[in-house]
């Protein structure tokens, strides 16, 4: 196993040296390394070209996975992840995460600068696990935006963040092709979609994790709808790209306007998953904002402002209202899963930020607004279930 340098920051510089050596042909002097607060076995670092012959950016992202055993002791500012997806496995000596947010940043910046979602893609080395990226500045995270006393500014916020998913969504539809053709390349193909493979391992358990702990089983009508949800990560016909890990630590807002960061778990799947991620407040991370059903709708409605030129039936209210049903269902399950046990570990690694919030108020807040659209949506078997299950939480945290 490799040692890891005394100096990991200057390790990682100089590895970007070298690659940019390699790809402009003339010695690049990368300085003034600032830690941008990777997580886990990740660095990250902002650094400034003093030394730029091609003209490269004047600032730079560096991104760097290390070893697992000992990166999560030596290189992380701190030791929690960003969320509660899995981590990434070994795939031919070379993590499969990095690879597909390789590959997701190669796809990326294949499309015309206007659409693409975050920064674009400078220079890669698959061996060092490194990635070199445009730098988008001291952007404001989304969470600083949501917490505001200012209603109306956050209100422009949330229809901001619907709108880049919506665009987003339709500068991808019919390029799955092309992003499948990146991962056979890269070779990760084979180990398929972690997010996806832990939906479809996890909502089975949900009703008897619920009817243990706290006496609710689920009716057929709801697991239905479950399965539905489930569906959506695999197939659906309203597919595009997403960086999947949407979380408030991964969306920033800067002059260009919201943009998405990290693609560890990038990749295709139905693009009402990420309006719905939004909709129960981003359910990988334990977190909470206010956001009313007319919050909701308006979200929805500026999201289909975007798609509905290339997917003409979500013009359809109950089509598309019953989609996003689903959609909230099984990501509303899949956080109960992960946070309703006694895992303190789990709960720990959450990162904290500025929507951070007791496990018992972020869960219950989410069933809450599930009910809520599922009355909304006029479904009344997800509606109680929904209640039911909030009623529970409350009685049992206070």
């Amino acid at each position: 196993m490799t040692t890891l340098l005394a100096d990991p920051v200057s390790d990682v510089v100089a590895a970007a040296e070298r690659l940019l050596e390699r790809r402009t042909g003339a010695p690049v002097s990368l300085v003034d390394p600032v830690d941008l607060g990777g997580s886990g076995r990740t660095v990250v670092l902002r650094v400034r070209c003093a030394a730029n012959p091609f003209s490269l950016p004047r600032t730079l992202v560096v991104k760097q996975v290390r070893e697992l055993s000992e990166a999560a002791h030596a290189l992380s500012a701190s030791p929690h992840s960003d969320s509660a997806f899995p981590d990434g496995i070994q795939g031919d000596g070379v993590d499969s995460a990095f690879l597909r947010e390789a590959v997701s940043y190669q796809f990326a910046t294949a499309l015309a600068t206007e659409n693409r979602p975050g920064p674009s893609l400078i220079a890669y080395d698959l061996e060092a696990r490194l990635l070199i990226l445009t730098d988008l500045g001291d952007a404001a995270p989304i969470a600083r935006l949501l917490v505001r006393p200012d209603e109306a500014a956050v209100t422009n916020s949330l229809m901001a963040l619907a709108q880049a998913m919506g665009r987003m969504h339709a500068a991808t539809v019919g390029r799955e092709e092309d992003f499948s053709a990146l991962l056979r390349r890269s070779g990760v193909s084979h180990n398929g979609n972690l997010v996806s493979s832990e939906v479809t391992s996890s909502i089975p358990r949900l009703p008897t994790m619920l009817s243990q702990e706290i006496g609710v089983t689920p009716g057929p009508e709801v697991t239905e709808a479950a399965e539905r949800g489930v569906a959506l990560f695999s197939g659906g016909r309203h597919r595009a790209f997403s960086p999947s890990d949407l979380c408030p630590d991964n969306i920033i807002v800067d002059d260009e306007g919201v943009r998405f960061l990290d693609y560890e778990w990038g990749g295709f799947r139905d693009a009402t998953l990420d309006v719905a991620y939004a909709l129960v407040s981003f359910p990988g991370c334990l977190c909470s904002f206010s956001l009313s059903l007319d919050r909701s709708l308006a979200m929805i409605e500026a999201w289909r402002a975007e798609v509905v030129g290339i997917w003409p039936a979500l013009a359809d209210d109950r089509t598309l209202h019953s989609r996003l049903l689903d959609a909230q269902l099984v990501w509303v399950w899949l956080s109960t899963y992960w946070f309703l046990p006694e895992d303190h570990a789990r709960i720990a690694a959450v990162r904290e930020h500025q929507l951070s919030a007791p496990r018992s108020r972020a869960l219950i807040s989410r069933w809450r607004a599930l009910a809520e659209f599922a009355e909304h949506v006029g479904n009344a078997a997800v509606a109680e279930h929904a209640h039911e299950v909030a009623a529970r939480f409350t009685e049992n945290w206070g």
